[in-house]
């Protein structure tokens, strides 16, 4: 899952603007409950009583100093006329329970603390799974995580009678990068151009735009400015294409491709966490050699299935989170590509990472600004302009605590145990 080195010498330096290498390495080092205590966890996942959701309530108040009113009541419909741009032919919202996991604690770059993180699901025991996962992991120090990179594409695509055609288009094309940077500052206050990106097949050219889009998951800002780009080419360019099309279907936009999983769409990040054998055993019921058993197993059926990427349940996660803060639910579909790994360590520790290299997320715009999700976004402290990173690091760690319980559970035995009792009405 490779980047290319003019976008990992722009995220380096945009690293090392934070503070000094030696510092970002304190900053990402484990926080031991013994040194740092967790913060107070509520304990009563198998509660479904009115009197233990009241008391969740509370806790968050005193965990995080605000108040939950839209949740709760599932109120705080917006106008109608306010859903312009959300909706079209608008008859009533759609209600999905929404749990709570954590506290998540996260040693990364932007994200620095004890978060609580909402999932909006109605699959039992999936909220219960990623809960366990956070209490292993903040036993063990906490989850390091990196936002390493990031981009959204648009890849427009022009068609002409040959080849050399085609090549002549493209070597006027790459004179014109200046212009297409200014272009797109014209229709963004946000966004960025970072690099284009050419690919020739015969008479058919695509070119990849790759922007930064700031805070917004952007895919409405990297059509309107390429389309704007598109439109100064064909209006100065001396040869001019058959036909062409703003999206050609490279960009990997709402797709699992394998184009996006080795380079980045949307964010990319990688999150890791240490767990000694006896917090596997007494969190998570089982052993270091039995999960890295299983994981091994599932990474050949993984491949021989044909999967881009291995993981256990990326989707699962990713989803709920999605849905809970306001994001595009279909950019699940590459936001799920990625890859789970683990290896027991010299000192016969369970070593697991998550690489995530697709994470099309946004704290602004789009479905974020509604009271629910605006109130899943306080939650994680994730909400507004300069959270983006922020927001993707804690994803990450709270997917790692998914991997981590689910493999557990399936090496274990208590897989199908699990699901008979919190996935059934049946008491």
């Amino acid at each position: 899952m490779a980047i290319s080195f003019q976008k990992s010498f722009n995220k380096i330096r945009e690293i090392l603007t934070l503070s000094p290498a030696e510092e970002l390495a304190k900053r990402l080092a484990p926080r031991f409950p013994e040194d740092f205590p967790l913060p107070e966890e509520f304990n009563d996942t198998g509660n479904w009583s009115a009197d233990a959701f009241q008391k969740r309530l509370d806790h968050i108040q005193s965990f995080r100093s605000i108040q939950i009113s839209a949740l709760p009541t599932g109120l705080g419909q917006p106008q109608v006329e306010d859903l312009r741009g959300n909706i079209e032919n608008f008859i009533g919202m759609t209600q999905v329970p929404t749990g709570i996991i954590g506290p998540v604690r996260v040693n990364g770059l932007y994200a620095k603390g004890d978060f609580l993180v909402p999932m909006a699901t109605t699959e039992g025991a999936l909220v219960a799974s990623y809960h366990r996962g956070t209490r292993a992991a903040g036993q063990a120090g906490g989850i390091t995580a990196l936002c390493v990179s990031e981009g959204i594409q648009r890849a427009p695509g022009f068609v002409f009678t040959s080849i050399q055609e085609a090549g002549l288009f493209l070597i006027w094309l790459m004179d014109q990068v200046p212009a297409f940077e200014q272009i797109t500052g014209q229709h963004t206050s946000h966004g960025k151009l970072e690099e284009i990106r050419p690919h020739l097949d015969g008479n058919q050219l695509t070119v990849i735009f790759d922007y930064q889009t700031g805070d917004a998951a952007g895919q409405n800002m990297v059509t309107i400015c390429t389309q704007a780009i598109c439109e100064y080419i064909i209006s100065k360019s001396p040869i001019q294409p058959r036909y062409w099309f703003v999206e050609s279907n490279l960009s990997g936009d709402k797709k699992a491709t394998a184009i996006s999983f080795s380079q980045v769409r949307g964010k990319k990040v990688t999150a890791e966490v240490h767990l000694p054998p006896a917090i596997v055993s007494k969190y998570l019921h089982s052993t270091p050699e039995k999960m890295m058993n299983y994981w091994k197993m599932s990474i050949l059926n993984g491949i021989q299935s044909g999967s881009i990427g291995v993981n256990g349940h990326f989707a699962n996660g990713l989803a709920a989170i999605f849905l809970a803060t306001g994001q595009d639910i279909a950019c699940v579909s590459e936001a799920s590509v990625g890859t789970t790994r683990f290896d027991i360590l010299p000192d016969g520790n369970l070593y697991a990472c998550v690489t995530l290299p697709n994470l099309v997320l946004g704290t602004v715009g789009g479905g974020t600004r509604f009271p629910t999700q605006q109130e899943c976004l306080d939650l994680m402290d994730c909400n507004g302009t300069g959270h983006s990173k922020k927001m993707a690091e804690i994803v990450a760690a709270s997917i790692l605590c998914g991997e981590l319980s689910i493999i557990a559970a399936l090496s274990s035995g208590d897989f199908t145990r699990a699901h008979q009792f919190y996935g059934r009405k049946k008491k």
